[in-house]
């Protein structure tokens, strides 16, 4: 299997060439054969490439610890469910997993590409191929997942203790995908450019992915922080780690894109601007994978020191550089058909958000590479530490949210001031009404106040939209409100599955505010019957059992939890010790309601009996976990499809191209 793996990945490395020299070479010389092949080449190269990760994904299962690969991220020990983890675990796996997940979103695109982008679509195919060979010659020439040792070894080194976490399964693959997918809108907007079709050919294909990339993206960085949460025992979701802020950044800049290129499709606005928050998003993109590979700074979610640090930083570098330079090679195509008409319009309002969103991409950027130009011209390493992150971004954050409410209720090219007086009359009784209980029970902490009050707004904005919106159906056409709410969602899809996006925002942003304002943490050390008051809780510690296994010692604490004086429920929390690593897991115990969590996280096991505990009281981080599945809904809806002209064949679209 490890023979036949390696072979295809060199295969795929030739098809990958081949297909973007042909599609190339096609569209010079108007051979619509040679733009055939190129395009079918693309499609070969995902059943290669599956082959290749199928035989990885064997020679796990098989315990083959001939693999250099398998040998240091498995062991006999190892529960097979996690072979698909350990399979990512590392570079090696992890590149083959990205050129498979690549591969197969750009043979998904080719084959789905809308009809106005045909005629571009070989420079498409060009750009998505090019990027896939990179990833593929690094995996040939320098990180081969195939690699043999010398002799085979009789036991592997064994997967990461901190990887053996549900979330793992779904974490670092949803993110990975996500950052390459990138490539995605990013190659219909640059081979548009390259073709000299820079107007609003590609915006269809260019938004449909990018909202699907930006679910992609959220969706991993929710499931990070849960694993976060649950495993690493600090009892918090987010530490603006370096590498977090890896993934952040390119989701921000695409969060904007995603909301811009809306307008470019109302209006014809934003032709320039949405090239550039693309090309943006991508070189974000391109700097997540440098640092996640090798990058300078160090991160508890890296795959450690290697010596690929270099070649993503030149890649980094080709992949700002050159769709800058196209940019401007075709500037004079891409004026925009409108212009703003006025400061106060939903088209100001995008722009705004857009700028907002930057300022925290940017700063995010800053406070991430700060450290290593300290260390390059001063010669010390100043740290950006968790409380800069948070001034600077929090204020805007909180303006992003305001405009989430504001920002949908203003029409498309001119409002005035009376009509938006009249649509924000409710939502803004019910955030003054939300401020007036705040205060009344004590909440007096300035942004947690201003922070909930603009959850209040954008989420009573949402709900008056939907409430008119299924009264107007139901005066027009009859509808009872349920079937009028369904029919009123379908029949403007992307506006209405927007507002569910927007409702999941608020639900992230209600446990962010809760935990980061309101929680409450101590840490005890306790002996068996011994009990601690937390605000409304009391624990007892009840005992610890250990257990052992072949790769680890799991020593189990059995705590009980009250509330009020009244019994809640028994809880068990894991601390897990690892020789082979020299390191220690936990499991943290959570007791989860809408209104808060009770965490306790054992911190200590010693030697007298007696074991330390971290235990926090972490308000409404409940709704972050279920912002998550809502937001794929809203996605989804946004995305479904509505009755549509039958698709081109991509052949004869791909021909007719080539005869331009």
């Amino acid at each position: 299997m490890a023979d036949l793996g390696a072979a295809c990945l060199w295969m795929a490395l030739a098809l990958a060439t081949y297909s973007c020299v042909a599609s190339v070479a096609g569209e010079l010389r108007g051979s619509p054969a040679l733009l055939d092949s190129g395009r079918k080449a693309s499609y070969v190269l995902v059943v290669v490439v599956l082959v290749s990760t199928l035989s990885l994904v064997q020679s796990f299962i098989a315990r083959d610890f001939s693999l250099a690969y398998v040998a240091a991220h498995s062991n006999l020990a190892m529960d097979n469910i996690y072979t698909w983890v350990a399979f990512y675990a590392g570079n090696e796996g992890s590149l083959l997993y990205i050129a498979f997940a690549l591969s197969a979103m750009a043979a998904l695109a080719i084959w789905l590409a809308p009809a106005s982008t045909r005629p571009t679509l070989p420079w498409t195919v060009a750009i998505l191929m090019l990027i896939e060979v990179f990833f593929l010659a690094v995996m040939a020439f320098m990180a081969n997942p195939f690699q043999k040792l010398p002799f085979p070894v009789p036991d592997g080194q064994g997967i990461n203790p901190l990887l053996t976490h549900f979330g793992m399964f779904f974490h670092p693959p949803a993110l990975m995908a996500g950052l390459v997918g990138i490539s995605i809108p990013f190659s219909f907007a640059l081979g548009g450019l390259i073709g000299g079709r820079a107007g609003d050919e590609w915006i269809d294909a260019g938004r449909a992915w990018g909202v699907g990339i930006w679910a992609l993206l959220a969706s991993g960085l929710l499931l990070g922080s849960w694993w976060a949460y649950t495993i690493l025992g600090w009892g918090g979701f987010w530490f603006w780690d370096p590498v977090e802020n890896a993934a952040f950044m390119p989701w921000i800049a695409l969060t904007a894109f995603v909301h811009s290129i809306m307008v470019q499709k109302r209006r014809g606005m934003f032709r320039m601007w949405n090239i550039v928050l693309i090309n943006v998003a991508f070189g974000f993109a391109l700097y997540g994978m440098f640092m996640n590979r090798g990058g300078p700074v160090p991160s508890v979610h890296s795959f450690g020191a290697s010596t690929l640090g270099w070649v993503f930083l030149l890649f980094l570098a080709f992949g700002v550089i050159v769709p800058l330079a196209i940019f401007f090679w075709r500037y004079d195509l891409m004026r925009s058909a409108q212009r703003l008409d006025s400061m106060l319009s939903r088209e100001a309002a995008f722009l705004i958000n857009n700028l907002l969103l930057l300022g925290i991409a940017f700063a995010t950027l800053w406070g991430t590479v700060y450290p290593l130009l300290s260390r390059l011209f001063a010669e010390q390493e100043i740290t950006v530490a968790r409380p800069f992150f948070d001034q600077v971004n929090g204020p805007l954050m909180l303006a992003l949210v305001l405009l989430m409410g504001v920002g949908p209720l203003l029409p498309w090219r001119r409002a005035n001031l009376q009509s938006l007086r009249r649509a924000l009359l409710l939502p803004g009784a019910a955030a003054l009404a939300t401020v007036a209980v705040l205060l009344a029970v004590g909440i007096r902490q300035p942004y947690a106040v201003i922070g909930f009050a603009l959850c209040a707004l954008v989420t009573t904005s949402i709900l008056a939209e939907w409430t008119r919106g299924t009264i107007s159906r139901r005066r027009s056409v009859g509808d009872n409100p349920v079937v009028g709410f369904v029919r009123l969602m379908m029949a403007n899809r992307p506006r209405y599955g927007g507002y569910v996006v927007h409702l999941a925002v608020v639900m992230v942003a209600l446990g962010v505010v809760g935990q980061s304002f309101y929680g409450v943490q101590r840490d005890v050390v306790l002996f068996p019957g011994e009990d601690v008051t937390v605000g409304n809780y009391r624990m007892m510690y009840v005992d610890t059992t250990a257990l052992a296994f072949a790769d680890r010692t799991e020593y189990r604490a059995t705590v009980e939890v009250y509330r009020d004086g009244e019994f809640l429920d028994v809880m068990h929390a894991q601390r897990t010790f690892h020789p082979d690593h020299n390191m220690a897991s936990t499991r943290a115990a959570i007791r989860s309601t809408p209104v808060e969590d009770f965490y306790v996280v054992p911190s200590e096991n010693r030697e007298d009996g007696a074991v330390g505990f971290r235990i926090l009281v972490n308000p409404l981080v409940w709704w972050m976990w279920v912002g998550g599945p809502v937001m794929i809904l809203g996605t989804v809806i946004a995305l479904w499809p509505s009755g549509a002209p039958a698709r081109r064949p991509v052949v004869a679209a791909t021909a007719a191209g080539a005869a331009d």
